[in-house]
């Protein structure tokens, strides 16, 4: 069995900006099963045939429109005479089963207790690897811009209004940077840098706060320009932790993953995204542009 993914299954793992997570996954787990099949020198209708499953079937499974059952898994296995698979499929379609996080379930009791569920995670790793697109990672978060992030998402999801409890914990939560033996990896588009949050002040503060929690010596900050070389095309902001887990977001759902496979792929376009971002002085530069635009 192959340790890590073919491009191709890194984009249908990470595309994650047109498709929900659990789409994702889907079409993730899809782009494995044609691998199967093509690495068996088998068409598409000929292993529909062997399976008596309508040969339409072999397109849905395999594009992620259709989530296959255990016993399909078992099937299309023994087919391709990859009966090695069938453990890590099968275990793949148990946590698409179950990973699925209704946002407005998650948070029904409101911004803080989603805030404190995370806690217990964030104390317990040793290495975190994030990758933002779109705005800085919450570890990095002034006060006044959690505030404007977590107000947007209350009024949004109908939340209970908790914001000031939860802006608070999220405060809390930044104490890792300063304790224990961890160390922190992130990757920021330079999009981050510019989105706004709040109004000018907010934005402000924000960036000052960014220079300088990189200047610790557990953290490493990299940006990738909007005009530089790129080694990785990952649209979806995930976070890794350690290497047993890997949590990204979406606009109604939340994708905790597990599988070791799936944390691999991420783990391998995380490094490509290294690559692609400059470190220190450049990324300080940048971050000056920024704040120079603002005033």
């Amino acid at each position: 069995m192959e340790d890590c993914y073919s491009t191709r299954q890194v984009h249908a793992l990470l595309k994650v900006s047109t498709t929900t997570p659990v789409k994702q996954a889907r079409q993730a787990l899809g782009a494995r099963l044609r691998e199967i099949r093509t690495a068996a020198n088998l068409t598409g209708r000929v292993l529909a045939a062997a399976c008596e499953w309508h040969f339409t079937k072999i397109s849905k499974l395999e594009h992620g429109t259709q989530v296959p059952s255990e016993n399909d898994i078992r099937a299309w296995c023994r087919t391709c005479a990859a009966e090695d698979h069938i453990p890590d499929l099968v275990a793949t379609v148990r946590v698409i089963e179950s990973m699925y996080i209704e946002w407005q379930r998650h948070m029904r009791a409101g911004l803080t207790r989603s805030q404190i569920s995370s806690v217990p995670l964030y104390e317990r790793t040793k290495l975190f690897r994030g990758y933002e697109n779109t705005v800085i990672p919450g570890l990095f978060h002034t006060a006044e811009y959690a505030a404007a992030i977590l107000i947007f998402w209350n009024t949004f999801l109908d939340l209970s209004g908790d914001v000031d409890e939860a802006v608070a914990t999220r405060m809390e939560r930044q104490r890792v940077l300063y304790t224990g033996v961890r160390r922190f990896a992130f990757v920021l588009e330079e999009q981050t840098l510019r989105t706004r949050v709040g109004d000018t002040d907010v934005m402000l503060g924000q960036l000052d706060r960014v220079l300088a929690v990189m200047s610790l010596p557990r953290v490493s900050l990299g940006i990738i320009p909007a005009s530089g070389q790129r080694h990785c095309l990952a649209q979806g902001s995930f976070w890794i932790f350690d290497e047993d887990r890997v949590q990204t977001e979406g606009i109604s759902a939340g994708l905790d993953i597990t599988q070791p496979r799936e944390i691999a792929v991420h783990a391998k376009a995380f490094a490509l995204l290294q690559q692609s971002a400059v470190y220190g002085k450049a990324t300080r530069e940048l971050i000056q542009r920024a704040l120079s635009e603002l005033q």
